[in-house]
């Protein structure tokens, strides 16, 4: 494994012994290399900076700057790391602060090795990746009267479509063959049009609304 291949990952939690466990777990992933480790959120920034992971794993509930608005600084600063919130709290308030804030995955502290790892992937390639109590606050969220989206042009519904099937922008920008300048463009506007501030709430309300075949 070439250090290009390896996910590079960055703990970020104010329970040393969380941090070991987290640790111990992901090192046995030979695509795994944990870069470093913070106890809160502005030492998670000042990693983030010098480190550049691929993605961090983020406590909310840290000292002197929280999780949530650690996240937003990462994604406003280095847009290219994910953040998956590892939470021990599955909130409304807690849920839509994290992904409001830019988080691609939400993940209660009780989940198994396997969901871990493979969130870390997912969120490594783009992918959202939310416990089913995120989801279904996202879901009781966009449960609306009126159906959104209606507005939506057939090419924004059709990377709609992909996104819901997990594809990243470069992903999609392949299989349709455009440039993935293009594809950020039509998401922006999707994610517009639908009234949300992400994809992972945008995925959820195309899921609940049947808004892509």
């Amino acid at each position: 494994m070439t250090p290009s291949n390896l996910i590079r990952i960055l703990l970020a939690d104010d329970h040393t012994v969380v941090r070991s466990g987290l640790s111990a777990v992901l090192s046995m992933q030979e695509d795994f290399k944990i870069v470093g480790e913070a106890g809160d959120g502005e030492e998670t920034l000042r990693l983030c900076e010098r480190l550049k992971p691929d993605v961090v794993l983020m406590d909310l509930l840290m000292p002197r700057l929280d999780g949530v608005a650690a996240t937003r600084e990462i994604k406003q600063r280095w847009p290219q790391i994910s953040v998956i919130a590892l939470t021990s709290f599955k909130e409304k308030e807690y849920v839509e602060g994290a992904l409001k804030a830019g988080a691609g995955g939400y993940l209660l502290k009780n989940v198994s090795a396997d969901e871990l790892v493979n969130a870390v992937r997912r969120a490594a390639a783009g992918q959202p990746s939310l416990s089913p109590e995120a989801a279904q606050v996202l879901i009781q969220k966009v449960n609306e009267p009126s159906t959104p989206g209606l507005n939506m042009t057939g090419r924004e519904k059709e990377i709609l479509a992909l996104m819901v099937e997990g594809l990243s922008n470069n992903r999609i920008a392949e299989r349709l063959t455009i440039n993935e300048s293009t594809v950020k463009f039509h998401v922006s506007n999707i994610l517009s049009k639908l009234g949300v501030s992400g994809r992972t709430e945008a995925v959820a309300m195309a899921v609940k609304h049947h808004l892509v075949d």
